[in-house]
C-alpha cells in the first residue's frame, strides 16, 4: 500500500508491498518499456493480465503534456479516467513542473506502488518537483495513504480524480504541504473541482509555497549544520523521559547541534526495527520539512539494523545517543592519550555498525591496495578497523606504563591522594582550580574536561595532598568510553579519598547521585571513602531545604566560585584525609 516510508518503501513496487504485508514471499509485476525516439518509457506496477493494446495505450500516456500553469487538464483527465475505468485499476502520473509525464504507474483497483524517485532532487528544504494525479474508482476522496506520500515524498501536490462508472472524470480532490504553524497541521486540502476548473496557477503557487517554506525557516536564524529533532520512547511508566531528553539537549549544545524540537513516545514496548511507532515516525519526518531539521538523535542506543531501517524511511540522517557522546570526546580531547581513547571508543562502536550502505567509514583507512581478490569493500573497511584497533591498544598500553611510572613517583612522595568524581557538568574542575588556584579549563557544558589534570592542594594545618580531576560520568555511560578510559578510571584506584561533587541545584541530582556510584560500584570503588560535596549551593533559593538535604545525604554544602564557602569542605576533607592515609600504604 501507499504511505510506507522513505528508501526502502521507494526502492521498488515489490519491496513495499512486502513491508506493508509483513511477508517474506516477494510480489513481482511486470513492466513495460517502450521505445520512442531515443527515450526508454517504462510503465512501472502491475501489468498482470492487460492486453497489448491496454499496455500500448497506457504507454502513450507519456506522450501527453501539461502546461505549467496548471495542475491538470480536461484534454489529460478524460482519457486518464477511461483508461483506469476499462482496466478497473487506478492509474498515476508523475508530472514534472515542465508539465511533462515522468513516470506512469498501473496499480489495483484500491492503491498504486509508487517506484523509486531516486532519479529526482531529493532535499529536506525543497519539495520533489513532481506532482501526483492518479485515479480513484470507488469515488473516494484523499487517502491516509496520499496525504503520507505527499509529505513523506515531499510532492509539490497530490491530484485524485473520480472516475465514474461510465469513465469520465468526476471531481478532483487536491492537497499541498503547508510550513510550520500553531495548529500543527502537515497539509491543507483544496475544495474538490472539476479538472476544467483548476484554475490555480501552478507555477507561481508552487514558487509561492516554497518561498513561504525557506522564509518560515530563515525566521530561526540558525547557523548550526546539524539541526536536529530528538526522540526517545519510553516504556518505563516511572521514569522522567523529559529529564533523560534535557539531559540529551545539553549533550546536543556541547556539540553544537541546534535542537528545534523533542518527542516523547510512551508504549508498552519498543519497536523492534524504529523503535518508535510508524505513524509518529512519519510525523515527525513532515515535521522535520516543516521546521528545516536534518537529523533524528534518539536518546537511546541503536543497532546497526535500526539505524539503517530510520534511515531509509526517514531519509535523514540518524544517530543515537551514544554516537553524540563519543563526538563530544573527540572535541575535547587535546593530550595525546585522550585522542587515543577516544578513537578507540569511536571505532569499537562502529565496526559492529559497519555496514555495506555506511560508505562514510571508509575514511577511516583510505586509499587502495593489498586486498586479495574476492575481498569485497566492507571486508576491508572492517579488517582495516580490527587493524588500527589492534595498533591504538598498543600505543595505549605504552602510555599505561608511563602513567603507572609516574604513579610510582608520587607515591614515593607519600603525599595522600584525593580524586574529584562526579557526574558531568557539576563543576569539579572549577573546584579544583579554587582549592589550589589553578587554571584548568572551565565551561558551562558538559564534558569540559576529559584529560586528568592533577595539582598540589595545601590544607590549614600545613599539610599538603595531590588532588586529581577526572572524567565526569554520565548516565548509561557508553561501555566503549568505559573500556577506552580504563586506563584513566584506574586511577581512582589509587585515591585515599574520592570527592564526590554534586550539582545539588539540578532537579535530577539524586538521579545523578545513583548513576556515579553505580558506575563507582562497577569500578569496584564503592569502598574508597568518599566525602559527598553539594555544589552550586548558592542556586539554591530554600536555604532551609538545602541545609536539610545536606544532612540527609551527609553532604557539605558550597559553591565552588565561592572561596568563602570552602573552610567547612576544607576542615572535613582533611581530617577524612588523615584517618585514611594508612590505605596508600597498605
Amino acid at each position: 500500500m501507499r504511505g510506507q516510508p522513505s528508501s526502502t518503501r521507494w526502492k521498488s513496487g515489490s519491496a513495499r508491498r512486502n513491508l506493508n504485508k509483513g511477508t517474506k514471499g516477494t510480489f513481482h509485476f511486470p513492466s513495460f518499456i517502450s521505445l520512442k525516439g531515443s527515450t526508454i518509457e517504462k510503465i512501472h506496477g502491475n501489468l498482470t493480465g492487460l492486453g497489448p493494446a491496454e499496455i500500448k495505450r497506457i504507454g502513450q500516456l507519456y506522450r501527453r503534456r501539461i502546461p505549467p500553469e496548471r495542475i491538470i487538464t480536461h484534454e489529460l483527465a478524460r482519457p486518464l479516467t477511461e483508461l483506469s475505468r476499462e482496466i478497473n485499476r487506478q492509474i498515476g502520473l508523475l508530472v514534472t513542473r515542465r508539465g511533462e509525464i515522468a513516470c506512469v504507474i498501473v496499480g489495483t483497483h484500491h492503491d498504486i506502488l509508487i517506484p523509486s524517485l531516486n532519479g529526482f532532487r531529493s532535499s529536506s528544504r525543497r519539495f520533489r518537483g513532481l506532482r501526483l494525479i492518479h485515479t480513484h474508482l470507488a469515488g473516494e476522496e484523499l487517502t491516509a495513504d496520499d496525504l503520507t506520500d505527499l509529505a513523506l515524498l515531499r510532492l509539490d501536490l497530490i491530484c485524485a480524480l473520480e472516475t465514474g462508472e461510465d469513465g469520465l472524470p468526476g471531481y478532483a480532490h487536491t492537497a499541498h504541504l503547508i510550513p510550520e504553524n500553531p495548529e500543527g497541521r502537515f497539509w491543507l486540502t483544496l475544495s474538490p473541482k472539476r479538472p476544467a476548473d483548476l484554475d490555480l496557477d501552478f507555477t507561481a503557487f508552487i514558487t509561492a509555497l516554497e518561498g513561504e517554506f525557506a522564509g518560515r525557516q530563515k525566521t530561526r536564524k540558525v547557523e548550526a549544520v546539524d539541526r536536529a529533532i530528538l526522540v526517545r520512547v519510553e516504556t518505563n511508566p516511572f521514569f522522567d523521559g523529559e529529564a533523560s531528553l534535557a539531559e540529551l539537549r545539553e549533550l546536543c549544545r556541547t556539540c553544537d547541534v541546534e535542537v528545534f524540537d523533542s518527542v516523547i513516545q510512551r508504549r508498552p514496548e519498543v519497536d523492534p526495527r524504529f523503535l518508535i511507532g510508524r505513524g509518529k515516525l512519519s510525523d515527525l519526518v513532515i515535521r522535520a520539512m516543516q521546521m528545516d531539521a536534518n537529523l533524528l538523535i534518539f536518546d537511546h542506543e541503536l543497532t546497526a539494523a535500526q539505524i539503517r531501517s530510520l534511515a531509509d524511511f526517514t531519509e535523514m540522517k540518524v544517530i543515537d545517543r551514544t554516537q553524540v557522546i563519543l563526538d563530544i570526546f573527540a572535541r575535547r580531547a587535546h593530550s595525546r592519550e585522550g585522542k587515543i581513547q577516544v578513537e578507540l571508543a569511536q571505532l569499537k562502536y562502529r565496526l559492529p555498525r559497519l555496514t555495506r550502505q555506511d560508505a562514510g567509514l571508509s575514511r577511516l583507512a583510505g586509499g587502495i591496495g593489498g586486498t586479495g581478490p574476492g575481498e569485497t569493500k566492507l571486508e576491508v573497511d572492517r579488517r582495516r578497523i580490527r587493524e588500527r584497533i589492534h595498533h591504538l591498544e598498543k600505543e595505549l598500553k605504552n602510555v599505561e606504563k608511563a602513567r603507572g611510572q609516574r604513579r610510582l613517583r608520587r607515591e614515593k612522595t607519600e603525599l595522600p591522594i584525593i580524586s574529584i568524581v562526579g557526574y558531568t557538568n557539576a563543576g569539579k574542575s572549577t573546584l579544583l582550580n579554587t582549592l589550589t588556584k589553578s587554571e584548568v579549563f572551565t565551561e558551562d557544558r558538559l564534558f569540559a574536561t576529559l584529560d586528568p589534570k592533577s595539582s598540589r592542594l595545601r590544607f590549614p594545618r600545613d599539610t599538603e595532598a595531590v588532588i586529581t580531576d577526572t572524567v565526569g560520568f554520565i548516565r548509561d555511560l557508553p561501555k566503549e568510553l568505559v573500556t577506552a578510559f580504563k586506563a584513566t578510571l584506574d586511577e581512582l584506584q589509587g585515591a585515599n579519598v574520592l570527592l564526590h561533587v554534586i550539582d545539588v541545584s539540578n532537579p535530577a541530582f539524586e538521579a545523578q547521585i545513583v548513576s556515579v556510584e553505580k558506575i563507582l560500584e562497577d569500578l569496584d570503588l564503592r569502598g574508597k571513602p568518599t566525602l559527598r560535596v553539594f555544589n552550586k549551593g548558592d542556586r539554591v533559593e530554600d536555604r532551609a531545604l538545602l541545609s536539610i538535604l545536606s544532612g540527609r545525604f551527609d553532604a557539605v554544602a558550597i559553591s565552588a566560585l565561592d572561596p568563602a564557602t570552602l573552610p567547612p569542605l576544607m576542615e572535613r576533607l582533611e581530617a577524612l584525609v588523615r584517618t585514611n592515609r594508612v590505605f596508600a600504604k597498605t
